[in-house]
């Protein structure tokens, strides 16, 4: 009679490290890179994102990363893998980003921390969150700005009638 080795132990393996390549992480440099032959020619880098600071030793994480548009003027989500703990991260951002010419609308610290900054018609919101075993996650979305409150369209309050009529 023939025994049957178990494949759960083989396989198991196997789908894990297959399934870790899935996950991308692009790291990004502080400052453009150069066709010098070190081979990273086409890494992201700080070059493409010229409106925004950039944590030290910061990651992108591609799958979660959507950009739209030109560098002067892109819009989507910048996901970041830092290495910092989320209140160095959060004060990096309040403090850096005004830099940028932003300016602060509202900021919330807490165990997911937000933030949001305006400049000229985009809007600008962070989102810091602890990770599991070190550091943070960072999403950076930038938006258009929407109208103002005063060019809302459609009924004004007053025109509705009440429930019932």
């Amino acid at each position: 009679m023939k025994t049957r080795t178990p494949l759960i132990p083989i396989i198991l393996p196997v789908l894990i490290f297959i399934l870790s390549g899935c996950a991308q992480s692009v790291g990004l440099s502080p400052t453009p890179t150069s066709s010098s032959g070190s081979g990273q020619a086409n890494q992201p880098s700080f070059a493409q994102f010229q409106d925004i600071p950039i944590p030290p030793g910061a990651r992108m994480n591609l799958d979660r990363t959507v950009i739209l548009g030109s560098p002067a003027s892109w819009i989507g989500r910048l996901a970041l893998d830092a290495n910092q703990n989320p209140s160095v991260i959060f004060d990096f951002f309040k403090q850096r980003t005004p830099e940028f010419g932003w300016r602060e609308v509202t900021t919330v610290r807490a165990a997911a921390s937000f933030m949001t900054f305006d400049r000229a018609n985009r809007v600008l919101n962070i989102q810091i969150k602890a990770r599991t075993i070190q550091g943070s996650e960072v999403d950076l979305t930038i938006s258009p700005k929407g109208a103002g409150v005063g060019a809302v369209t459609g009924p004004s309050a007053s025109q509705i009638p009440p429930p019932g009529q």
